[in-house]
């Protein structure tokens, strides 16, 4: 649904700064999420760890004109202290005071996060609707997400993404109802007194489910009891509350908190229950469940076997009964559940190693599923089993009583090794019997393997701890790449491409610059840096990997992927990547994991084929695409583009205008079918320069910004020089050979020189053998036979040089259009052969 700002500024009782008119469909509290900044409302919420006031300027200058923001941060606005680069130059920050107020509505409130809150609560009360609410310890996501897959078929579903349950994330999952929906399923979340009142007021549920209390986040509770009676507190008004009958804590704790609503208790035990399990039966791989309800008897097969699971499908079954859905379908769909996705992440490292990094929490739950992971993986490859663990946080618990439980389940998970990071696992060390080092901090363990104190070898590793650890590090470590040879990269040159292309734009038109293939073999992080820096709308990389290491180096931007792999929508999901999608194939099978993973409105990029014939919905497809995409909510269109075939040169004008008319035809088509702004785009770097007429929303700049033109090979500005060094000079008689195969004759005495640099670096073979040349102090030194896999020769006879002695092998002096024009290709393939093993350095000049 869509509120106009003034709406919005009456109902969190905000005083308006500004009066530019705006409809407002999302919210925003992270600025990595954004999307659809021209329909955002940012709150600049405050919290112990940051300060969402900083982001204000890199909001604005991507596009987002409604902030919510405290007092304090608006006497910061007033008085000058934040600045926006208007300009895109470094050098033209400005106050946002000073920067066209005119188009921007600030909403001034006490408190931002209850703005929030508030915002969401009146939006709820515009929906008479069944709405579950879930709490408990653990469970939450996955009873959600299971209820999704059962009742879904029948009813339009909003539900929390992922594990929105927060006092931030629950207001945001409820902002998402809207007039088709027809059910609606949230989670709330609390780790300390007080907080469920909010979320309470927030949610209403109709319908409510416990699903167990544990000791999470018990540090904030006096007891066990005090916090279930909190959680409690969601289910008042409720008509119906589903909860484990036989767990006598909980059903005490629901006696004392007198609610007035309808109870399921569950049991597997007491036949007076409205919901008795009469029978559980675990087979290998599934389990077949009796229950009657309602006098009437009935069985579903589950296809888990765990303890947890059953549970969970009980709560489900619990709640498709009171709606009424019919036992054959429950029986039906309940085979077909499917698990919730783990965090778990598997990476090769260095030495033999296999890391398994799990830096998300800390509680003994998730480390018995990751342990479980670990040991499961290991038996296929007969590895060590080390654990790197970090102080487990906010249990409630005194240590030595957690690290005896610790301890016990490493033992049952055959853990050979053990190496602590905090000083409260280090205190308890004695409770480990096998193999063990401890460090204070993240900072020291990197320490000791830097120095080689600590060996890691022929080991599964699982790297297990809270994010403030910065665990993450660790697998970087691991990974490290060495190599002499150098990539300079002048961001000053990249910065000045940009520019060039910019000022051919109009100054609405939106920029997407291509980062894929690390940057065109420049750096992806580095140079998604520096054009996040200078306000770039968009970066766009290949694979979904590239965008994920991206987002760990700490880039905010959003990320289009232009290739995604059905085997990575976890990863976008997680990172905040925004596919390409080209076919009905891969809508469907995104929009099934979407679904899966409780994710809506996950922003796509609609790519039509207007003639490139490579990738793409035809335009005949649209009415079609149109129907798949109104019938769902887990993925909203956020751009259409198309790809010219020969913009760059005069003899295909007619074809590209030809193109450019279908697109412009099938994207208005697609527009128009949805009341939300969708980007457009079909210019490329050649596009830019020749066909302005054709920009659009959105153009996208690939190989120009790297400083080589698409349209006569010249160099713009250069950004790339591939250097090495002389590693050794020898003197070889005339009529010898130098190299493998004896391909290199010798017509003289000569000084060969041979030079860390082989294919293995991207230095391409077809360049040997006197076919091409490097520079040498300035001058033309000759490649001199084969070129190995790590290093060349090359004739240096009349050059004066030494050992050490700079050589550049494409860059300031020697174009790279030289090197391409031998090999009879392009640019780009020459840019994105440079190796990732050789470093890149960076400067600005």
């Amino acid at each position: 649904m869509s509120y106009t700002i003034e709406t919005i500024a009456e109902r969190i009782g905000a005083r308006r700064v500004g009066d530019t008119p705006a409809t407002i469909d999302w919210l925003l509290t992270d600025s990595r999420s954004l999307s659809f900044p021209e329909e955002t409302l940012f709150f600049a919420l405050t919290t112990k760890r940051n300060d969402g006031a900083r982001y204000i300027p890199d909001l604005y200058s991507r596009g987002v004109r409604n902030f919510v923001v405290s007092k304090e941060t608006y006497k910061a606005i007033e008085n000058g202290q934040l600045t926006i680069d208007n300009s895109m130059q470094r050098d033209s920050a400005q106050p946002i005071v000073n920067c066209q107020l005119s188009t921007v509505n600030f909403l001034v409130v006490a408190n931002p996060l209850k703005a929030l809150q508030k915002l969401a609560e009146q939006h709820r009360e515009q929906f008479q609707i069944p709405v579950i609410g879930i709490t408990g310890s653990n469970g939450k996501t996955i009873v959600k997400e299971w209820l999704h897959q059962l009742l879904s078929p029948e009813r339009v579903i909003v539900r929390s993404p992922r594990s929105y349950n927060s006092q931030i994330g629950v207001p945001l999952s409820v902002w998402q109802m809207n007039e088709q929906s027809e059910l609606a399923i949230f989670e709330a979340g609390i780790s300390e007194m007080g907080e469920m009142r909010a979320l309470q007021n927030i949610i209403k549920p109709t319908i409510g489910i416990l699903t167990n209390i544990g000791g999470a986040h018990q540090e904030n509770f006096f007891s066990l009891q005090e916090k279930c009676m909190e959680k409690l507190t969601l289910f008042k008004n409720c008509d119906v509350v589903i909860y484990n009958g036989d767990d006598e804590f909980i059903s005490n704790c629901v006696a004392k908190s007198m609610l007035s609503a309808r109870e399921i208790a569950w049991s597997r035990k007491d036949m007076e229950r409205p919901l008795f399990i009469s029978k559980v039966e675990k087979k290998e791989d599934c389990t077949v469940i009796s229950y009657r309800y309602l006098e009437m008897d009935n069985t579903f097969m589950l296809p888990f076997i765990d303890d947890a699971s059953i549970e969970n499908s009980l709560n489900c079954l619990a709640a498709c009964l009171y709606l009424m859905l019919p036992a054959e379908k429950i029986t039906e769909r309940m085979t077909t559940l499917e698990p919730v996705a783990m965090r778990l992440e598997v990476k090769e490292g260095k030495n033999g190693c296999l890391l398994i990094n799990d830096s998300y929490n800390s509680d003994l739950a998730s480390l018995d599923i990751a342990l479980d992971f670990l040991y499961r993986r290991s038996q296929s490859n007969g590895l060590k089993r080390t654990l790197i663990l970090s102080d487990i946080l906010e249990t409630g618990q005194n240590a030595p009583t957690l690290y005896r439980k610790v301890s016990q389940l490493i033992n049952s998970r055959g853990i050979e090794r053990i190496i602590g990071v905090g000083n409260e696992i280090a205190s308890c060390a004695a409770r480990f019997d096998i193999e063990k080092a401890f460090y204070p901090n993240t900072e020291a363990l990197l320490r000791a393997i830097s120095r080689g104190e600590l060996r890691l070898e022929n080991e599964i590793i699982l790297i297990k701890g809270a994010r403030q650890f910065g665990f993450d590090a660790l697998t970087e470590e691991l990974e490290k790449k060495v190599h002499e040879t150098i990539l300079e990269v002048n961001l000053g040159a990249m910065i000045a491409n940009l520019n060039y292309y910019r000022s051919k734009l109009k100054p609405e038109t939106k920029m997407v610059c291509m980062v894929k293939a690390s940057a065109y073999g420049a750096g992806s992080y580095e140079i998604a840096k520096t054009l996040q820096e200078h306000h770039v709308d968009y970066l766009a990389v290949a694979v979904a990997d590239e965008g994920s290491e991206l987002r760990k180096a700490g880039i905010t931007a959003s990320i289009i992927i232009m290739n995604p792999e059905m085997t990575a929508f976890k990863t976008m999901f997680d990172y905040k990547l925004e596919p390409e999608v080209y076919s009905f194939h891969l809508l469907d099978a995104l929009i099934k994991e979407a679904e899966k993973e409780g994710i809506t409105n996950f922003p796509i990029h609609i790519k039509l084929d207007t003639g490139m014939h490579r990738l793409g919905f035809a335009p005949e497809d649209m009415p079609r695409l149109i129907e798949r995409l109104k019938s769902q909510n887990a993925v909203i269109a956020r751009s259409v583009f198309s790809h010219l075939v020969g913009s760059d040169a005069s003899q295909f004008d007619a074809f590209t205008r030809g193109q450019i008319e279908m697109f412009e035809a099938a994207s208005m088509q697609l527009q128009a079918a949805f009341p939300h702004k969708i980007l457009r785009h079909i210019c490329n770097s050649a596009g830019i320069e020749r066909f302005p007429g054709a920009q659009f929303d959105m153009v996208r700049l690939g190989i120009g910004l790297y400083g080589i033109s698409p349209i006569d090979n010249t160099i713009i500005n250069n950004v790339s020089t591939l250097k090495t060094t002389i590693l050794q000079i020898r003197e070889v008689p005339e009529e010898d050979t130098v190299g493998y195969s004896r391909k290199g004759h010798l017509t003289r005495d000569s000084r060969i020189a041979a030079l860390p640099i082989g294919y293995a670096d991207g230095l391409n073979r077809h360049l040997g053998n006197g076919h091409a040349y490097c520079l040498v102090n300035g001058q033309r030194a000759p490649y001199l036979g084969n070129i190995c896999m790590d290093v060349c020769m090359i004739d240096v006879t009349d050059i004066e040089c030494k050992e050490g002695d700079t050589v550049e092998i494409f860059g300031d002096h020697l174009p790279i259009t030289v090197l391409s024009d031998v090999l009879e290709t392009i640019p780009y393939e020459v840019l994105t052969s440079v190796s990732t093993r050789v470093k890149r350095v960076y400067y600005q000049d």
